[in-house]
């Protein structure tokens, strides 16, 4: 095999196993640079409810705590969080606030009405 040609192996190898330390890395640090997440599963934003007793269902990732409207709630070790909420008749706001372990948030807000 001639040097140059076993050079250009070594080149590409090289540059192989550095997109894969990179890709690595990326796919470490995704959940770090993002900061925490919120997502809300039920109720919809916008519905009109026929109960005064409702359940807000969600996930969450990256959090270190969560409150819903300013009274903390928890999550179980998968990140799902459940929580009832009794609804005034009307319209109803509810705000969720997640905070992560470097202090970065993030708020999701529900808007409902109770019929």
């Amino acid at each position: 095999m001639s040097y140059a040609r076993h050079l250009n192996i070594k080149i590409i190898g090289f540059i192989i196993l550095l997109l894969g330390i990179l890709g690595y890395t990326y796919f470490q640090m995704h959940n770090l640079v993002i900061g925490p997440v919120i997502t809300i599963k039920t109720p919809q934003n916008g519905a009109t409810l026929f109960a005064s007793l409702t359940e807000v269902v969600g996930t969450t990732k990256n959090i270190s705590e969560i409150t819903i409207n300013d009274r903390r709630i928890f999550i179980d070790e998968t990140g799902v969080f459940k929580e009832k909420l009794l609804l005034s008749p009307g319209y109803n706001i509810i705000t969720l606030h997640a905070k992560d372990k470097f202090g970065r948030t993030t708020n999701r807000t529900l808007e409902l009405v109770y019929n």
